[in-house]
This record gives C-alpha cells, sequence and structure tokens, in this order.
C-alpha cells in the first residue's frame, strides 16, 4: 500500500507547475522592486532621515523599546502558559462543575479582540479613579487571550495521544494526575511544539498594540523617532528597522523550537534504541547456564 495521498503529477502538470512557480516568483519580485523603486524615488533613504540612527540616544530609545517588548512578551508567555495548562486540564476534568466552567471563560476570551481586552484593562480602572500600569495593562490582554489559545492546543494535543496509552496506564494502577503528568504529556509536548511556539511569536508580535496605551515598546519607540520634523519625519526608515528587529527575534524564536523539537526527537529514538549484547559476554552466559543445567 502506498502511503502517497495524491495522484503524482504528470509531465504536464509538472510543466505547469513549473511555470505557475516562475510566474508567482516574477510576480513578487516585481512587487518588491516597485515598492523599492517608490522608496528610492519619494527619497525615504536620504542622508537627512538617516542621519539621527548614527545617535547614540536615538539607539537607546530602540533599545529601550526593546526591552520593553521582550520584557511583556516574557511576562506574558509565562502566565499564558500557566492559564492554558490550568484551563486545559480543567477542561479535561471528568467533573463537570470543573469542565463547563473552564469551557466557558476559555471560549469567552478566545472570542474577544485582543484590542478590546487591552482596552478593558487600561481605560475601565480609569473610570474608577484606579490605575494599572500600561505594561501589566498589555500583559493581562496578552495572558488571556493566548492563554485561551494555549488551552485549547494543549487540549488537542493530549486528545491526540493514542488513546490506550493511558488505558494502560490505569491498568498498572497509576492516578489520572500521574497518567497526565508521566505518561500523556510528555508524549502531547512533541506534537504541540510547533503550534506552542507559532502561538508564542504571535504574543511576541501583539505585544505592539501596547503602542495604543502608550506603553514604551518598539512601535512606540520608532513612532518618536519618525516623528521628528528636524530629520524631514523618517516613518519608513524607523518602521523598517522595527520590522527587521521583529523578523530577527521571531526566527530566532522559531530556529530555537525547531532544534528542540529536533533534540527531543533524538533523545526519543536513543531511549527506545535496545542496547547491543557483547556477543562474547552472550556465549559465555549460556555456556556457564548450559554447564550448570
Amino acid at each position: 500500500m502506498t502511503d502517497v495521498l495524491y495522484d503524482l503529477p504528470g509531465p504536464r502538470a509538472r510543466a505547469r507547475n513549473l511555470v505557475i512557480a516562475v510566474l508567482t516568483t516574477v510576480g513578487v519580485v516585481a512587487v518588491a522592486a516597485y515598492v523599492a523603486y517608490r522608496l528610492i524615488a519619494t527619497d525615504q533613504f536620504s542622508e537627512l532621515r538617516l542621519t539621527q540612527f548614527q545617535y547614540t540616544a536615538v539607539q537607546q530609545e530602540l533599545l529601550n523599546g526593546l526591552l520593553a517588548t521582550l520584557k511583556a512578551a516574557v511576562i506574558a508567555t509565562a502566565l499564558a502558559l500557566v492559564f492554558g495548562a490550568v484551563f486545559a486540564a480543567a477542561r479535561l476534568s471528568d467533573h463537570a462543575l470543573i469542565r463547563v466552567p473552564a469551557t466557558w471563560v476559555v471560549e469567552l476570551f478566545r472570542a474577544i479582540p485582543l484590542l478590546i481586552l487591552i482596552f478593558f484593562f487600561y481605560y475601565v480602572p480609569l473610570q474608577y479613579k484606579l490605575h494599572i500600569d500600561t505594561l501589566w495593562a498589555l500583559v493581562l490582554g496578552l495572558t488571556l487571550y493566548n492563554g485561551s489559545v494555549l488551552a485549547e492546543i494543549f487540549r488537542a494535543g493530549i486528545l491526540a495521544v493514542p488513546r490506550g496509552q493511558s488505558e494502560a496506564a490505569y491498568a498498572i494502577g497509576l492516578r489520572k494526575t500521574q497518567v497526565m503528568v508521566s505518561v500523556l504529556l510528555p508524549q502531547a509536548v512533541r506534537a504541540m511544539l510547533p503550534a506552542i511556539v507559532s502561538q508564542l511569536v504571535v504574543l511576541l508580535k501583539d505585544t505592539a498594540l501596547g503602542f495604543i496605551i502608550t506603553y514604551p515598546e518598539l512601535l512606540y519607540a520608532a513612532k518618536q523617532i519618525g516623528s521628528r520634523g528636524s530629520f524631514d519625519f523618517p516613518y519608513v526608515v524607523s518602521y523598517l528597522i522595527v520590522a527587521a528587529i521583529y523578523i530577527g527575534i521571531c526566527s530566532a524564536l522559531s530556529a530555537f523550537a525547531y532544534w528542540l523539537q529536533k533534540r527531543m526527537s533524538r533523545s526519543r529514538r536513543t531511549a527506545a534504541r535496545p542496547v547491543p549484547i557483547d556477543q562474547a559476554a552472550a556465549a559465555e552466559a549460556g555456556g556457564v547456564g548450559g554447564v550448570g543445567a
């Protein structure tokens, strides 16, 4: 039986796919070239607009924005992972009193746009003469939204583990908590890792929404730098620099996840590999056994 789930393309189909690929590549390159041409034609990279990025104070602004972005992302990531793990476990509970409220909470925060959550935690306290720091307004919004998505990822990953694994664990007397921690989670994490990393990349990029409530993250710093009329309003350059920083961070996170997944797969294969037996020792053990018999 073959593992191919579709008919292999013939010569005509391969030629058609090649033409489509070439045309797509040419189209993308053409669009990129036109955008670059327009940026150059409108003098977006003039010496005046680039000058301020040579100053230490401006570089420090970008660094402070990066540190603020990473700070919000790290805190929100830790809280979202805990939130997701707790509510995934609650949704898998056998008790409806725990499972039903957890389901409502997860579905509620998945359905509410992230920006509304951020506005809620920032503006509602102000209505009651309370003050909440912009960092925590952003972090709470990121935690509830991404934590709810992670809860579904965790739940789906655990349910994807073959049922025989848990049944075998129950058969040898393990409790449900032991089955979850020792049997299901180690297997589920390998399958969930790409989706988890993808969601954490989304969380990192969503920190840019802190700009709306004046949290001093990267986008806010870029706006401040780009709004200086004495340097001819270098918005495009500022935003391109910030975009490059985001691309670098997200690429590094994805590369780390790929390395971790490969390492986990390698360790799993090593653990499952049978230990070779020395042939001489085996023969000697067999001979001793024969004499004793």
